[in-house]
């Protein structure tokens, strides 16, 4: 997404990195939207095919209708997959018949507004959503779906809303989005994003004024699943005495997933500026950066003597830089003293194209022994698995997986998206630990021309991706094995 990234409604749901259709969608990127709607088969890729002969592809079922499709999970009791769509219906797929059946939808839990959903180990379904009110502020609204031990019937109820905050009136109001549960099914990790691209002012038409970042903003929330209808302050300092705060400096994690060491990684969309997108190795108390540091390197607006007319990584296909974000920012936030924790690197071969802020050329990491952190700029990357039960072949063995959601230019810089990347892919992530602190990864291609895909799921040796783009499929990946 935009970098074809969502817009306005749809950002306000999830990254601003998905872009398109307004309420239902206000695409991010005019120039972007305007190339899409111009030529169809952009849209609507052929099936995707495997870069090695060993992984094998089918197409378990399309899923298009009104609401798009944004996620999917697996019930870990039985390995059920649901998907999950924006206005809260909720789909069992058979595998066996490549059918799907609508089990749940607003009647049911009362979110109109879905952008995540996870499934603990008892079966419980945690959904989370957004609410717009009114003086264009929104709340986030978490709610639980418990089996009944008797009928088998699932019982709805609030987990945890929050406050009204103030929205920005752009396309970079993430909002509650990514959820996770905790291996133990004590909590649930939520992601709630940035409300602006890279820490500058949005007062929303002067609605707020100097209004940056709020207390709800820019982090990772950490919730007991045991306590009912929990409130979440607008306040930073009122959520970190009450715990749930988990880490911050986090401008849109979308997606989270577990190793099977028990570590938690989360996936990060960055802003308009020609950034990396990272991969962070996720624990409690840490700040990643934003919106001080991105992609591994410093800010500049948070510089007195920053002049974006000399900045090599502004592009004008970028909405943020059309509407003049990038600006001499005098107010800017002072960096904390604390120590900022760095993305994930990644020494290649693939996904490591960056634009020398020197030079302003496009470049590969890998080629010139560099390390990137920790993803081409504007791949938008979702659906992180891992190989959690080391079922897969040792080439893969307990190793992850990651989507990208954004089209790219395999051979320049033409499209707002990734350059000399074609982007729309499943890369294997081989991590390594590096002391105790970070790890680093190697990222290589090994599924190509998805559809907009948005998210994943893995079963055994058999990952499961959804589109967003094109009919919606979703498609099973089978890697090789022991």
């Amino acid at each position: 997404m935009n970098n074809t990234k969502l817009s306005n409604d749809v950002q306000r749901r999830f990254t601003d990195k998905f872009a398109f259709k307004r309420c239902f969608f206000v695409a991010k990127i005019l120039l972007f939207t305007i190339f899409l709607l111009n030529n169809e088969t952009t849209l609507v890729n052929a099936a995707p095919q495997a870069l090695r002969s060993d992984i094998k592809i089918r197409n378990i079922i399309s899923t298009s209708s009104v609401s798009p499709s944004i996620r999917i999970v697996k019930d870990p009791r039985n390995n059920t997959l649901y998907y999950l769509k924006r206005n809260g219906e909720i789909y069992r797929v058979n595998l066996a018949s490549s059918t799907s059946t609508l089990v749940y939808n607003f009647s049911n839990h009362n979110v109109g507004e879905t952008q995540g959903m996870a499934i603990g180990l008892n079966g419980t379904i945690y959904l989370v959503g957004n609410a717009d009110l009114v003086n264009d502020q929104t709340k986030g609204i978490i709610v639980k779906g418990v089996i009944n031990s008797g009928t088998g019937e699932r019982t709805w109820s609030i987990l945890a809303q929050s406050a009204g905050y103030p929205k920005s009136r752009t396309a970079y109001d993430h909002r509650f989005n990514g959820v996770i549960v905790s291996p133990g099914g004590n909590f649930i990790y939520v992601n709630s994003g940035s409300r602006t691209d890279h820490g500058e002012v949005q007062s929303a038409g002067g609605l707020y004024p100097n209004t940056r970042e709020v207390g709800l903003t820019a982090c990772i929330l950490r919730i007991p699943t045991y306590i009912p209808n929990q409130f979440l302050a607008n306040n930073r300092a009122t959520l970190k005495t009450a715990g749930y705060i988990f880490a911050e400096g986090i401008r849109n994690t979308f997606d989270m997933a577990f190793a099977s060491n028990g570590d938690l990684f989360g996936t990060e969309n960055g802003p308009d500026r020609d950034m990396s997108e990272e991969l962070n190795w996720l624990r409690i108390g840490r700040h990643y950066g934003f919106p001080w540091r991105i992609g591994g390197a410093d800010n500049p607006q948070q510089f007195p003597n920053y002049n974006p007319a000399n900045d090599r990584l502004l592009s004008p296909l970028f909405n943020a830089v059309q509407r003049g974000y990038y600006r001499n920012d005098p107010s800017f936030p002072v960096r904390p003293n604390i120590t900022l924790t760095e993305p994930i690197s990644n020494s290649g071969p693939d996904a490591d194209s960056f634009r020398d802020p020197l030079d302003g050329k496009v470049k590969d990491a890998s080629v010139l022994g560099l390390t990137l952190s920790t993803f081409t700029t504007h791949r938008s990357p979702l659906g992180l698995v891992f190989d959690t039960q080391g079922v897969m072949s040792p080439e893969f063995n307990r190793d992850g997986f990651v989507l990208s959601w954004t089209p790219g230019d395999p051979t320049g810089e033409t499209l707002p998206g990734p350059f000399k990347d074609p982007s729309q892919d499943l890369l294997h992530l081989n991590l390594t630990k590096v002391g105790t602190d970070n790890y680093r990864l190697q990222a290589k291609r090994i599924v190509k021309d998805f559809s907009n895909p948005i998210d994943s799921e893995i079963i055994g040796n058999k990952i499961y991706v959804l589109e967003y783009g094109g009919t919606q499929g979703i498609w099973e990946i089978s890697m090789p094995t022991k």
